[in-house]
């Protein structure tokens, strides 16, 4: 990859996190799908600027074959699309070359999620005589009941949460707030948590971060998987867990249970209604289970 390329590349990224404040999760999965284009351009004897459609659909076409899922390739196009759609804007192309380029059709997969007794015996499996199972029992009680992304777990600090009103404030994807109702069980496992557990792990010394790490450092999102792969493990739960499951739990236990679709949305920080609905989708599938478990004539 060529020295313009990269600044090709940097300047982009800086564009679209000013025009639509992107995460740093995104920004990186961006920069690392430009990189390995571009680096695949220049094998070929290609820069950014002059690639068009054909030299898009062979490297689509090579990364196919090598098993790439229809749904990283149409990531990849969609950011690619926007990096040309940039430079165009600049001047820097004549064309898109991704213009004609359609997007592979995506199957419509249902997120794993957990029963109500999976979640509970998952909940239920920390020691809680340890402090770090303490830490972990209240993070997944937290994670079930306001269905946060394990970024926006990992990364709470105390000036987001507030236990007199039993709210927690999150700063999601596009840094988009919004306020979620924590409930009366994870308030009082937090407070309890603050009170027994934090002081412990953190050495007694001050620092914003709210579930630190043993090291007294603020965890990592990998971290926090591995401990929930531990704890299902404990619980004899015979399921590919990560963090994701307990916010997919959270919306399909509410909806359930009766929850407005629209309400589901505004907790989960979707900005696109089409996003949630996939949910309702998990919602019918327990529904016919229920029937055909319970009714007489199921």
């Amino acid at each position: 990859m060529s020295a313009a390329d990269f600044q090709l590349i940097a300047e982009y990224l800086d564009a679209i996190w000013m025009e639509k404040g992107l995460s740093q999760n995104t920004q990186e999965s961006y920069r690392r799908d430009l990189q390995q284009f571009a680096s695949w351009l220049a094998q070929n004897g290609v820069s950014l600027v002059g690639a068009n459609a054909i030299w898009v659909q062979q490297y689509l076409d090579e990364r196919l074959q090598g098993r790439l899922s229809s749904r990283t390739a149409a990531r990849f196009l969609s950011c690619v699309r926007g990096f040309y759609r940039y430079l165009l804007r600049e001047n820097t192309v004549a064309e898109n070359p991704l213009a004609l380029i359609d997007n592979p059709k995506l199957s419509r997969s249902l997120p794993k999620s957990l029963s109500e007794a999976d979640v509970e015996a998952l909940l239920a499996a920390p020691d809680l005589d340890d402090p770090v199972g303490l830490r972990d029992r209240t993070m997944l009680e937290v994670l079930y009941a306001c269905g946060l992304r394990v970024s926006e777990l990992v990364d709470l600090t105390m000036s987001q949460i507030n236990l007199r009103q039993n709210v927690v404030r999150v700063l999601g994807k596009g840094s988009k707030e919004r306020l979620i109702p924590m409930g009366e069980e994870a308030s009082a496992w937090l407070a309890r948590y603050l009170r027994e557990a934090r002081p412990v792990l953190l050495n007694n010394v001050p620092d914003e971060v709210v579930f630190p790490s043993t090291r007294a450092q603020p965890m990592t999102r990998q971290t926090f998987w591995y401990r929930i792969k531990h704890w299902a493990m404990v619980a004899g739960i015979n399921k590919n867990l990560s963090p994701h499951t307990l916010r997919h739990a959270f919306a399909t236990h509410l909806l359930n249970h009766g929850a407005d679709l629209r309400v589901v949305q505004l907790l989960l920080g979707h900005s696109d209604l089409s996003t949630t609905q996939i949910y309702t989708h998990i919602a019918k599938v327990r529904m016919k289970q229920q029937h055909a478990e319970h009714h007489p004539r199921g």
